[in-house]
């Protein structure tokens, strides 16, 4: 065990007592934990044997963070650096609403609320954060408040050897609703660990859209979580954009634990060059007439890996259930690798459950009849790539954020193609 992710290192850290209380817990568990490798079958298709943990410390620097290159007018804005919450912004009207947004260590009610979700979902990453967090951020909307604007978070780790340990509670009440924008970022140079959990938290007729988008450095390490519990007749619609990192994997859980519970889950993404995008899903139905529908779609060029697993399980008392599966892998070259693994496991005969999965290059007919009609074959591709995602883009949480998604595909199909971006602009 390396002495910089030791229980004395974890507590050193600032914070109120309890805080520091769980991160010392956290870290002696952590220490008595095995390190994750390929024989576990969660890790199987993974590069978990490639990761040099000793090679990277817990981050000290924390200056500017970048503004977010999102078109968006949100409610309020949070920017953290490695982890530490920078700067906020919040509209006043949200203020005298009883909305809570800030640093969770100054919540009265901080320590219930932390751990409240990923406690029941943790792994040897989730405990990494849970030891070396420093400035957990709370997101709470009181029961009955409706916020028709996003609210965006975002999250940027800098400064060679660092890791970063993000970590982000949202709490949606009663009937009420909000949509928020998690931006994930770090220095392109850098040499980066970043290890993000998210957790979702949302009561009954609560409604929850939350929107992550990974475009971190090409030297970064991610292993993140999103962890998401949904009460009675509760409805989260979580997605991914992930297009950055050199290997990041991020494990998304959603619970339905009240009856009539609903989740949509989301992701597109587009691997280029040598990196690896790594997702594993958990569709987990614990109450009666629950629904759930997963879609995740992705590109990969080059030499690009990118891995699926998911799972929907149905708990014994999760009659009436209706869940659906669905990955699709689009391949832009031979050396391109993706692996896709979807699984059901069902304790309850009263229920509705299918899953899907392809993998396969572009379609060569599509292509020859775009390019029979005078379609240069990289516009053509273009086309068949922008009606691929297209289906994605066109429900994600946060539809303001779509035009800046649709660029950063435009730029990455360019890079493939020599072409200008500008050329390449997508229409979902």
């Amino acid at each position: 065990m390396s002495p910089v992710f030791s229980p004395a290192a974890a507590g050193a850290l600032d914070g109120p007592q309890w805080l520091i209380d769980r991160r010392v817990a956290a870290a002696e568990t952590f220490e008595a934990t095995p390190r994750p490798d390929v024989s576990a079958e969660e890790w199987r298709y993974s590069r978990i044997g490639d990761l040099d943990l000793d090679a990277f410390a817990p981050a000290t620097q924390f200056g500017d963070a970048p503004m977010a290159r999102l078109d968006v007018e949100p409610a309020a804005i949070v920017r953290c650096v490695n982890g530490r919450v920078m700067y906020t912004d919040v509209e006043q009207e949200l203020t005298d609403l009883g909305v809570r947004i800030g640093p969770l260590a100054d919540d009265e009610n901080g320590a219930a609320r932390l751990g409240s979700v990923a406690d029941d979902a943790g792994d040897y990453f989730t405990l990494l954060n849970d030891a070396f967090m420093d400035s957990p951020l709370l997101i709470d909307i009181p029961r009955g408040v409706v916020i028709d604007r996003p609210i965006v978070v975002t999250h940027h780790a800098a400064g060679d050897g660092g890791a970063a340990f993000p970590r982000l509670v949202v709490r949606v009440g009663e009937n009420a609703h909000v949509d928020v924008m998690d931006l994930h970022t770090s220095e392109a140079d850098d040499h980066i660990l970043m290890c993000p959990v998210v957790e979702l938290d949302v009561a009954a007729a609560g409604r929850l859209g939350y929107l992550k988008v990974q475009e971190q450095g090409a030297n970064t390490w991610q292993f993140g979580s999103v962890l998401a519990r949904a009460d009675r007749d509760a409805t989260i619609s979580a997605a991914t954009a992930a297009f950055g990192g050199h290997y990041a994997r991020t494990r998304a859980d959603t619970r339905l634990v009240g009856r009539g519970a609903h989740g949509d889950l989301m992701a597109i993404y587009f691997g280029e060059a040598e990196q690896t995008l790594d997702f594993r899903t958990y569709q987990d139905h614990v109450a009666p007439d629950t629904t759930s529908n997963l879609l995740y779609k992705g590109v990969v060029a080059g030499s690009a890996r990118s891995i699926y697993t998911g799972l929907i399980r149905v708990r014994p008392d999760a009659r009436g259930t209706n869940a659906f599966q669905t990955n699709r892998n689009l391949k832009l070259s031979d050396t391109a690798w993706a692996e896709s693994v979807p699984n059901l496991e069902i304790e309850n005969n009263d229920v509705k459950c299918s899953h899907a999965s392809t993998v396969g290059p572009v379609d060569e007919e599509q292509r020859f009849y775009l390019e029979s009609r005078g379609v240069p074959t990289g516009e053509a591709d273009r086309l068949i790539v922008a009606g691929f995602l297209g289906e994605v883009l066109a429900k994600i949480p946060v539809p303001s954020a779509a035009p800046a998604l649709k660029l950063a595909i435009a730029e990455k199909l360019a890079r493939q193609r020599d072409l200008e971006p500008a050329a390449m602009e997508i229409v979902a």
